[in-house]
């Protein structure tokens, strides 16, 4: 980095760093330090009457104050903040004062990691703080944090801007409250729905990200090459296709959180990479699949918000089960008023056109049923609703329904106007499923870059025979907007993908 682009404040952190260093101190120390306690967890349990309480906590320093020969500072650490009190004589308790004078009155700077021994105490303005009586260095900032300071009411400085705060995450995480708890909330939803799918004796597995065939969702993928087998592969785009061979080989319930990638769009609900969470449950079908589903969202969100209800933007959402139930084609009836039941691919680019919906010539009949729904459809269904009973053409691995062989057992939960979740019967028939995975190689043939491929080694999969399954497929990073109350997937990703920034010159790093 070019020393001439750096601010007054680096310049004199760094001049900082070598003092510190001349004075025999080591700025980043390797030598462990050892904690016993935690800003929250000491003042929740304090009392007034109790006997001293030595502690040893660490933290970055987030303010200062310097009174005579007394100073305070606010210390944060990794549950929350704390004060500390600190006095000349108990940090130098020798004839020397240097070290207090020169070192910790004026070369420590907000954001420079400390450790703190010492007891606890409540200040005559009723704080509760730590009474210092040793500090340690332990890391030197040489970069000043954007802290916000207040005058007649106004925010200066303050960290707000979307594209700064996800690209310095690790900033946003320090200095805006509420952010880590987004992320802590995250954790816990992850937590509650393992100890959910685990109660059932169901397991969790790990299936590969690098696939030679990417199968399980029409999805375009993100391509790359493996030089020692001289072979392309793909990132995945679901894991469906591996969890299902593992109920072949004798698993009756396995579920993964996954990383997934589609190489599409960017917008406030879509990353292309994403977590994605499914579960494959042999012996069962939708409509149990459904009660589970509702049931596990019920859980989670009184584990999560101690509570079925909860808000998000203008709307309260309800996870209460049961989630009302509607059939694909009613709801293409009730919020279009046309009934596309028997329609071909003709007639249903009609339907579009007469609804102002783009299409094209690569579209079929389930790309093209997908539109309506989701133009005009999709957004009206704010309280969790269950779609059920797609049309063939949009579900190329699920069964037929037993009752209509037009339809598919297949729902899609949507809440807050957006697709939550995806479950079908799962089609065990190896006859029936290469025929879909053809037709699908004939949309691919007319240019749908997100067709499936045929997988022949899941067909010989089914071949040996899979029982009667339900799977299901959760978005972790919606499901988390949704309990977080977040309008933006960014919000819920700690590192969410962004567009390069301006390079900068070699000489200059």
């Amino acid at each position: 980095m070019n020393l001439l682009e750096l601010s007054e404040q680096e310049i004199i952190r760094r001049q900082s760093l070598e003092e510190l260093r001349a004075s025999g101190i080591d700025p980043y120390p390797a030598a462990e330090y050892v904690t016993n306690a935690f800003s929250t967890d000491i003042k929740a349990t304090f009392k007034d009457d109790e006997e001293r309480r030595d502690v040893s906590v660490a933290g970055r320093i987030m303010s200062r104050r310097i009174m005579g020969k007394a100073s305070f500072m606010e210390l944060q650490d990794s549950k929350g903040r704390i004060q500390i009190y600190m006095t000349r004589d108990d940090i130098c308790p020798d004839d020397n004062k240097d070290l207090y004078n020169t070192v910790f009155r004026r070369l420590l700077d907000i954001g420079d990691f400390v450790g703190i021994k010492g007891f606890v105490f409540r200040t005559r303005m009723g704080e509760i703080s730590i009474h210092a009586t040793e500090l340690t260095v332990l890391s030197k900032s040489i970069r000043p944090l954007p802290i916000v300071k207040y005058k007649d009411g106004v925010a200066y400085d303050a960290f707000e801007d979307p594209e700064q705060r996800y690209r310095q995450r690790y900033v946003d995480l320090v200095v805006n409250e509420g952010v880590k708890d987004v992320f802590l909330k995250r954790t816990k939803i992850y937590h509650s729905m393992r100890e959910y799918f685990n109660s059932f004796g169901y397991i969790e597995v790990e299936t590969p990200v690098l696939q030679p065939i990417p199968g399980g969702a029409a999805a375009r993928p993100f391509i790359t090459h493996h030089n020692a087998l001289d072979i392309p592969l793909y990132l995945r785009v679901a894991d469906e296709l591996y969890l299902k061979r593992l109920i072949v080989g004798g698993f009756e319930g396995v579920y993964e959180f996954s990383k997934n990638f589609r190489n599409e769009g960017m917008d406030r609900t879509h990353n292309p990479e994403f977590t994605c969470m499914e579960i494959y449950v042999a012996y069962k079908d939708y409509n149990w699949m459904m009660k589970f589903t509702e049931t596990m969202l019920e859980k989670v969100c009184m584990d999560i918000n101690g509570n079925t209800e909860m808000k998000v933007g203008e709307n309260i959402i309800s996870f209460k089960a049961p989630f009302k139930r509607v059939t694909m084609i009613d709801a293409i009836k009730e919020h279009t008023g046309i009934d596309i039941s028997g329609m071909d691919e003709n007639a249903l680019r009609e339907v579009c056109k007469k609804s102002g919906i783009e299409t094209d010539k690569t579209m079929g009949k389930g790309k093209l049923i997908d539109e309506i729904f989701s133009e005009k459809c999709e957004g009206n269904y704010i309280q969790p609703t269950f779609i059920i009973d797609y049309p063939i053409e949009m579900s190329p691995l699920c069964k037929r329904h037993r009752s209509n062989p037009e339809l598919t057992e297949r729902f899609e939960l949507m809440v807050n106007g957006k697709e939550l979740c995806n479950a079908y019967s799962e089609l065990n028939d190896p006859i029936d499923q290469l025929e879909r995975f053809q037709e699908q190689l004939k949309l691919s043939e007319k240019g749908d870059d997100e067709a499936m491929f045929i997988d022949m080694d899941f067909i010989r999969a089914l071949e040996y025979g899979m029982p009667p399954t339900s799977g299901m497929g959760i978005g972790m990073d919606r499901l988390v907007m949704l309990l977080t109350g977040q309008s933006a997937i960014q919000e819920v990703l700690f590192f969410p993908q962004m567009r390069p920034e301006k390079a900068q010159k070699k000489e200059e790093i």
